[in-house]
């Protein structure tokens, strides 16, 4: 059990690499291949000294890895996942866990059967901060949840769309690529979304996918709350920009994302500014103003950690399979809202 686990990535583009550099940081595993057809992703493992394939299966066959890291196209995600389960392997899987909530329901299936233990990587789930937040709402400080309110309002520059063409074309759009770990992050701090609305524009860049959305949101426990969506505007107002947890984007450390307001009080976040009341609320009375003690940790990190207890058997995945497709469910259903101009409901997995 003291052994260090031997580690397997797929994928060596971006978040591949920030695995890959986490894993050969840790005490607790070690990074023993790269999975990837790209042939830069050959040189780069020859660097690094460790196997390389271009196919997942060849790799895992050849290496027969203690656990399995998928940063692979989304498309791909069910497909290598199946292949860890096939052979026994623990996986984890970037999210968001499937192209379609079909993929994703039979995947947590597979999982299900097999008892290999399957982790999606909605890697904010690790994070201090929204553990502090989610801790303090639950302690009951803001009485009843009333409103939620959330931006990811920031502007994604033309480089972005000129490396990646297809990020312009539907299916691409910031409904599908950010508003899944908004709903995550949503569902942890504020419980299920079971009604969403929505309504989305390309007005600005004229591309097939929405630039701005405007959605509409109804939690289980009675609360509304509304979500603006954009990555067109000139904006820090993202989680990305606010919290300090990549150090890729630029922080704005007084600006939060998420308001959280009850019948006694809100929480921002996440600067942790909260604001309660120690009699009958009322408009007219000052609020009462403190900031919540948090210490940063790299999420990304505390993911791997939890990943290597989970390869152990010693903990399950914090998020399963069946949970990430809830957040996926939500977010097909705010597209499918923006498409139909109404009302629908989000069910559950």
């Amino acid at each position: 059990m003291s052994e260090r686990l031997r580690i397997a990535v797929a994928g060596a583009g971006s978040i591949g690499r920030d695995h890959i550099d986490r894993v050969r940081a840790s005490a607790d595993c070690e990074l023993v291949g790269i999975a990837d057809p790209a042939p830069l992703s050959q040189v780069f493992a020859a660097r690094l000294g460790v196997a390389h394939a271009g196919e997942l299966g060849q790799l895992l066959d050849a290496v027969r890895p203690d656990g399995v890291i998928l940063a692979t196209p989304n498309v791909l995600h069910v497909e290598g996942a199946l292949a860890c389960i096939a052979r026994g392997m623990a996986v984890l899987i970037e999210k968001p866990v499937a192209d379609t909530l079909a993929d994703a329901m039979l995947l947590a299936e597979a999982a299900e059967r097999s008892g290999v233990p399957v982790l999606v990587g909605q890697h904010r789930r690790y994070s201090a901060v929204l553990e502090t937040a989610q801790a303090a709402i639950r302690s009951g400080v803001l009485g009843t949840l009333v409103a939620v309110q959330g931006s990811a309002v920031f502007h994604k520059p033309a480089a972005y769309f000129e490396a990646a063409p297809h990020r312009r074309q539907r299916g691409a759009g910031p409904i599908l690529t950010n508003m899944v770990h908004e709903i995550d992050n949503l569902r942890l701090l504020a419980g299920e979304i079971v009604e969403v609305q929505a309504i989305a524009s390309n007005a600005r860049r004229g591309f097939e996918v929405e630039d701005t959305a405007c959605i509409g949101l109804r939690f289980a426990n009675g609360a509304l709350g509304s979500f603006m969506l954009s990555d067109v505007a000139a904006s820090t107002r993202s989680w990305e920009q606010t919290s300090g947890e990549n150090p890729a984007y630029a922080r704005d450390p007084g600006d939060a994302c998420y308001l959280l307001s009850g019948e006694r009080g809100t929480l921002a976040v996440p600067t942790l500014r909260l604001q309660t009341v120690d009699a009958e609320p009322s408009w007219f009375d000052a609020m009462r103003v403190r900031t919540l003690e948090c210490t940063l940790a790299d999420p990304l990190v505390r993911q791997l950690e939890h990943f290597c207890v989970v390869i152990r058997r010693i903990a399950v995945p914090r998020v399963s399979v069946r949970d990430a497709a809830q957040s996926l469910r939500v977010t097909l259903a705010i597209v499918e809202a923006a498409e139909s101009g109404g009302r629908v409901a989000c069910g559950s997995a």
